[in-house]
Formats: C-alpha cells, sequence, structure tokens
C-alpha cells in the first residue's frame, strides 16, 4: 500500500469514531519523519484511546500494519501512533492548540479529504 493509503484508512477509522478536526499534511517534502501526518482531536481521555483503538484495528485488518511505536497513552493529552510513512497525532483540544502541528507543518500539502470524511 501506499503512504496516501495507508493515511486515507487512518482518516477513515477517525471518521467512523467521530474524531474532530481531522487532517493529513502530506510532509514528504519536509522531513525524512514520514509522508505523512494525520491529525484528529478527541473530546476525552476515553475518547482519544478509542480513536487510536480504530486505527490501529483498521491499519492492521487492512493493510496488515503494527505501530512501530506508541507514545503518550498514559496521560491521554497527546498519542502518537507512528507507521513509518504515516504518523497518526490524536491530541485533546488543549493540546492541539498548544502544539500547532498544523502551524509548525504549513509548508506541507494538505491532503483533501472530501468524500473522505463524512458529514457531521
Amino acid at each position: 500500500m501506499t503512504p496516501k493509503e495507508l493515511a486515507v484508512i487512518a482518516v477513515k477509522a477517525l471518521d467512523e469514531k467521530k474524531g474532530k478536526e481531522i487532517s493529513a499534511i502530506e510532509v514528504t517534502e519536509q522531513t525524512t519523519l514520514a509522508d505523512y501526518f494525520v491529525i484528529a482531536t478527541g473530546s476525552s481521555n476515553t475518547q482519544i484511546n478509542a480513536l487510536c483503538g480504530a486505527v490501529e484495528k483498521a491499519m492492521k485488518e487492512q493493510a496488515g500494519e503494527d505501530p512501530m511505536r506508541r507514545e503518550g497513552y498514559r496521560d491521554g493529552t497527546w498519542v502518537l501512533l507512528d507507521y513509518g510513512c504515516v504518523v497518526v497525532h490524536v491530541f485533546s483540544p488543549e493540546a492541539r492548540e498548544f502544539y500547532g502541528l498544523e502551524r509548525l507543518w504549513h509548508d506541507g500539502k494538505p491532503m483533501d479529504l472530501d468524500g473522505i470524511l463524512t458529514a457531521d
């Protein structure tokens, strides 16, 4: 699977579990860390963990991928799932505002999620 296809799997999984403000940024030209950052907001620690669980399940079932690394489960305000070419970030609203990944990676190319995300 291509990195973009993996990013779409993550986006759909987050959307199905009612993640908020879902975005994906192609950062291939900006960094060697990943090809895509997928970012979402969860309303509580419980939802953040559910969103991450949904991504892990979808990536395993649809692409045979397990995360190379998981960070942040303990405090639940920012969880990172590293799939190599795709890194998924799930934040609390406060942590997302504080870290501002979209601002930090503004040189990246936003992925068009029309037709991928369901309407609220």
